[in-house]
């Protein structure tokens, strides 16, 4: 890494990817990315690992109420380790292990055993809330992506306006992602319920007409964040549980220009949260 007064050294870019920083540091660390490509991309390769590495076993992590005061502990606070462990962090194992977990999860090992051996430790209203979300998100995209003329209440053309009236009804701030760099333009955007609560639904389209659906809607009661992947009927949805958000990226495309989609809005929701922070 170059040095100066902005330099960034590797282990800031993996605690950026484990979410281990506070707003202003990632922030700084947004910055100096934007500026250097190379690093950029790499670290872009971490997360993408990072999400595929959460969405295989979500259903079945279990949570502990010293992790958060773990990964947020400075350097001499944390426990000795022994020499010969290894303390890398998450997004640097993953890249170590992602082969490996590759093979796993075709092999079909996680159907088969996890359920018994790692039970997921989630009330049943969490379990319901996070298990009704890609089917509400499924039925959304079916109804609404086959529309021409009233795929949604507000276009493009007034995306300010869009942002500012979902975001009072979710009683919480929103951004609208880009997803240009993708090929998907949006459409617009629509109130409509999830979990009976208002949840926001914006709609992209590519060049050859292709659509997609990101959907919004509280949970207040979730605590957790979790990563997993939804197919019924070929229709696929990445979605996940961020804090009292709820989020689904839904359509008919391919399964890793899908997860691209997911990520990019994950990544620019996470961001959104860093600056209003």
């Amino acid at each position: 890494m170059t040095e100066g007064h902005n330099t960034v050294s590797e282990d800031d870019l993996h605690a950026y990817v484990d979410g281990a920083l506070g707003p202003r540091e990632r922030l700084r660390i947004e910055q100096w990315l934007e500026q250097n490509p190379t690093q950029a991309e790499e670290v872009r390769q971490w997360r993408a690992q990072a999400v595929e590495l959460r969405a295989l076993f979500a259903g079945y992590a279990r949570s502990d109420a010293d992790d958060r005061a773990l990964l947020l502990s400075n350097g001499s606070e944390r426990p000795q380790q022994d020499p010969g462990k290894d303390t890398r962090s998450f997004a640097s194992i993953a890249r170590a292990v992602a082969a490996g977990l590759v093979l796993f999860a075709a092999g079909g090992l996680t159907g088969l055993y996890a359920p018994s051996l790692l039970a997921p430790e989630q009330s049943p209203r969490l379990t319901q809330t996070a298990d009704s979300l890609p089917r509400q998100a499924q039925s959304a995209f079916l109804v609404y992506a086959s529309e021409v003329r009233h795929a949604v209440e507000v276009g493009a053309d007034d995306q300010t306006h869009l942002a500012t009236w979902l975001g009072k009804r979710l009683d919480h701030p929103l951004s609208i992602p880009d997803l240009s760099s993708l090929g998907f333009s949006l459409v617009g955007g629509r109130l409509l319920p999830v979990n009976g609560k208002a949840g926001a639904m914006f709609m992209y389209e590519d060049g050859t007409g292709r659509r997609l659906t990101v959907l919004l809607g509280r949970n207040d009661d979730n605590r957790e964040t979790s990563f997993r992947i939804d197919e019924n009927d070929g229709v696929e949805t990445f979605y996940w549980i961020d804090g009292p958000l709820g989020y689904a990226v839904t359509g008919e495309v391919p399964r890793d220009l899908l997860q691209q989609v997911a990520y990019e809005c994950y990544r620019q929701f996470e961001k959104s949260e860093a600056t209003k922070s």
